[in-house]
């Protein structure tokens, strides 16, 4: 199974696409103007403690107050509270915690005006960015992920994933990570852990460490609304937590980009160095890795599966809900309950794809065809959680009821991620009426013809519309040979999916953008 990273920069920000045998399981599309994303650490200001929700609004920075519970205060607040005193006072002159007395855990039952009060500065971190009209959710639980485990101040305890069910491993890993944790950090031990050598585990804790001890000196100097640790960016963590043994490349088309990764990965897995390229094509990135055409493809209203079936997914602002229908695939069976079941289970892979790839999030509906048979609902349910395994996100999935109904609910940290496939005409902007199409070809003619005769261009790629392209090059003597033989220069055409059927570009030998 081939498994690939791409990471396209764009003007504001990255686009990052796992791809598994070519296609798409996830996709991320990274604002760089985002300063709210999962992970962060801020100093915070109380704004509101309302009892009724026994909860605080708290000044992140953000335009809406962030919202904090008191039960993601976690039971070390007040350990919390007291070091970020004693760092902002200037009286902590480290940021190791060995000699740090830890305080006394607050009650679970606890009401949140008993430990937090108005204009009090908390340090908090990110645990949901800001969703439509929301701020985003806040815990005062600080954890900082790694590859192999995660860092956890102000408590000794070690646990292990749930994951690993080997006891005799499960009790290795415990024994090894305890000898060299420091004091005062407790750690929860990832899935991938397992099998690690102490080198590989005490790497991914000294890399931690460093995490928190740079985040101590911003503390010392930050002021309300700061941000004292920040979340490596989207790249970065989809590698963190997905990369393994079957990783077989990461390319990037960026140079700043590619020596960023390849200094993060010579960190996190040093042995993994050599998968991390530089695209340095013609073509552009995602459009060679054919990602362009699946993100049309997928992120309609109407996503298809093999053999004719085909999904409707439908959002509301309280729940998803995705409707499977068996299309022309009905013709295709000896009876309606095997076209039902092999739709259905066709369906179900895909359903967890698009959870996954458009991180949809909170209640989820399937209308499944109708099945008679028990063992065949059943199938469907036990394939459904073996599918979801695979998604990192935390979810949760009731059998099918008797109408076909199979409900999931999801983790959701981000606002679900939403791509136009429907495309504006750069023509009518939405008029209905456009240039006569064939129009086009006469003036790209009239271009090429500029930038060879009067700017004196020397190479020259034109970039279309895939429908372009193939009116251009098709047959032995194509248009394209037609214009060497009267310019004796060669035009290379590219294909893109991005433009739209009457637009195109002109880029000179280093890839410039012609000006006519």
């Amino acid at each position: 199974m081939n498994t690939e990273l791409v990471v396209s920069s764009s003007e504001t920000g990255l686009r990052v696409g796992l791809l598994q045998d070519g296609q798409l399981l996830e996709f991320h599309d990274e604002d760089e103007s985002n300063n709210f994303t999962v992970g962060d650490l801020f100093l915070g200001t109380v704004k509101k403690v309302v009892p009724g929700l026994n909860a605080a609004f708290i000044d992140v920075g953000y335009e809406k107050d962030a919202f904090l519970h008191y039960l993601d205060l976690g039971p070390q607040f007040r350990s919390l509270q007291k070091y970020t005193r004693l760092v902002q006072s200037k009286k902590r002159k480290t940021a190791r915690l060995n000699e740090f007395s830890l305080e006394q855990d607050i009650n679970k039952l606890g009401k949140i005006n008993q430990v937090v009060s108005k204009n009090q500065k908390v340090l908090v971190q990110i645990v949901k960015e800001p969703i439509s009209n929301k701020g985003p959710r806040l815990s005062c639980e600080i954890s900082i992920p790694g590859r192999y485990i995660v860092l956890v101040p102000f408590t000794n305890t070690v646990s292990v994933s749930r994951k690993i069910t080997s006891s005799e491993e499960r009790n290795r890993l415990k024994r090894l990570i305890t000898s060299i944790k420091p004091e005062n950090f407790g750690v929860i031990i990832r899935t991938v852990a397992e099998g690690k050598d102490v080198k590989e585990l005490d790497r991914d804790l000294r890399n931690l460490t460093k995490v928190w001890e740079d985040g101590y000196y911003k503390l010392k100097s930050a002021k309300p609304r700061d941000k004292v640790i920040g979340e490596t960016n989207r790249a970065h963590t989809v590698i963190r937590d997905l990369m393994n043994e079957s990783f077989d490349s990461i390319i990037t088309d960026n140079k700043e980009t590619f020596e960023d990764i390849k200094t993060y990965i010579q960190r996190i897995a040093p042995d993994k160095e050599k998968i991390v390229k530089l695209h340095s094509g013609k073509q552009k990135l995602f459009e060679q890795k054919g990602i362009e055409k699946q993100l049309k493809v997928l992120f309609g209203k109407s996503v298809g599966l093999p053999g004719g079936g085909y999904l409707i997914i439908e959002h509301t602002e309280a729940l998803h809900v995705i409707d499977v229908n068996s299309g022309n695939k009905s013709n295709q069976e000896s009876d309606q309950e095997t076209t039902a079941k092999n739709t259905n289970l066709l369906a179900v892979k895909e359903i967890a794809r698009q959870l996954r790839l458009r991180d949809m999030g909170g209640i989820i509906v399937a209308d499944f065809i109708d099945m008679r048979n028990g063992d065949n609902r059943k199938l469907i349910f036990d394939t459904m959680k073996e599918e979801m395994k695979k998604d990192k996100a935390k979810s949760v999935i009731l059998p099918l009821s008797k109408f076909g109904l199979l409900q999931i609910t999801r983790q959701r940290v981000r606002p679900e991620l939403n791509i136009t496939t429907k495309e504006t005409c750069p023509q009518c902007l939405g008029s209905g009426k456009i240039q006569a199409s064939i129009i086009i070809v006469d003036q790209i003619e009239s271009t090429i013809d500029h930038v060879f005769t009067k700017q004196n261009e020397k190479r020259v790629t034109l970039v279309v519309h895939p429908y372009l392209y193939a009116y251009f090059t098709k047959g032995l003597f194509s248009i394209r040979w037609k214009w060497f033989m009267k310019y004796k220069k060669w035009v290379s055409i590219v294909k893109d999916t991005s433009l739209g059927i009457v637009e195109y570009q002109l880029l000179n030998s280093v890839g410039e953008e012609i000006e006519v």
